[in-house]
């Protein structure tokens, strides 16, 4: 069964920092896409932030552009997101994705394999 694992969730105080790592298969993880989607309680599940397959490319919801950092390292199948800046209206369960082709791209249908995602709580 193929797994992508989300870790690094936890609680922090706002204007702190986290950074969630996601591990996924090598046969899953190359030449693919991956993705961070998060769901807050009550909210529909959201974009976050997703990167190419090189990771040339990077694409941010303007919520957390300039706070927040993707980036992915392809000899360990696993991509990162850095969360700086880190407000109450963060919290969320963060959900890593790997992305049906190259680019990076911001809608759910664009993603075929999901992670069972890692909590995020900032406190005020």
């Amino acid at each position: 069964q193929v797994r992508v694992v989300e870790s690094g969730g936890g609680l922090v105080q706002a204007g702190g920092s986290l950074r969630l790592s996601c591990a996924a298969p090598a046969i899953i993880f190359k030449y693919s896409a991956m993705g961070w989607f998060r769901q807050a309680p009550g909210k529909e599940r959201e974009f976050v932030s997703s990167i190419s397959w090189s990771g040339g490319s990077r694409n941010y919801a303007y919520s957390v552009k300039n706070r927040f950092t993707i980036s992915r390292d392809n000899t360990k199948n696993t991509v990162f997101l850095q969360m700086d800046s880190l407000k109450p209206e963060d919290t969320a369960v963060y959900y890593c994705a790997r992305g049906k082709g190259l680019d990076a791209l911001d809608a759910e249908d664009d993603y075929n394999y999901w992670g069972q995602g890692t909590q995020v709580t900032v406190s005020s």
